[in-house]
């Protein structure tokens, strides 16, 4: 059982940046994604990354503001948000997953808990 914990989250003005971490127990590496839910909205893909970060992906709403990275040392994955927006606010789930295909479908075998982003105006 891989227990996945979030840390970063919080305020942010718009235009202001944050840095989300995610850390993964035990020595398994595993392709990683980050995803969303805003209030009252289903849950969205925001980026992935392969376990040798090799390939990743991003949803078109934050391409060129957040960027995705890892240190397998750590067992950790990143991500920074820059430029953030008000419809950046969103609970935001680390997930992990064997296939890289898991990490960006939403179907990740593994999820943490969640942390709070929340942009203000």
């Amino acid at each position: 059982q891989v227990q996945l914990v979030e840390s970063g989250g919080g305020l942010a003005q718009a235009g202001g940046s944050l840095r989300l971490s995610c850390a993964a127990s035990g020595r398994t590496l595993y392709a990683m994604g980050w995803f969303r839910q805003a209030g009252g909205k289903e849950r969205e893909f925001v980026a992935a990354i392969s376990r040798s970060s090799g390939t990743t992906d991003y949803a078109d709403s934050v391409k060129g503001r957040f960027t995705i990275s890892r240190d397998n040392a750590l067992n950790t994955v990143y991500l920074q948000m820059n430029t953030l927006k008000p419809e950046d606010t969103a609970v935001y789930y680390c997930a992990a997953d064997l296939n890289y295909r898991g990490a960006t479908s939403g179907s990740s075998r593994y999820w943490g808990q969640g942390t709070q982003v929340t942009v203000s105006s």
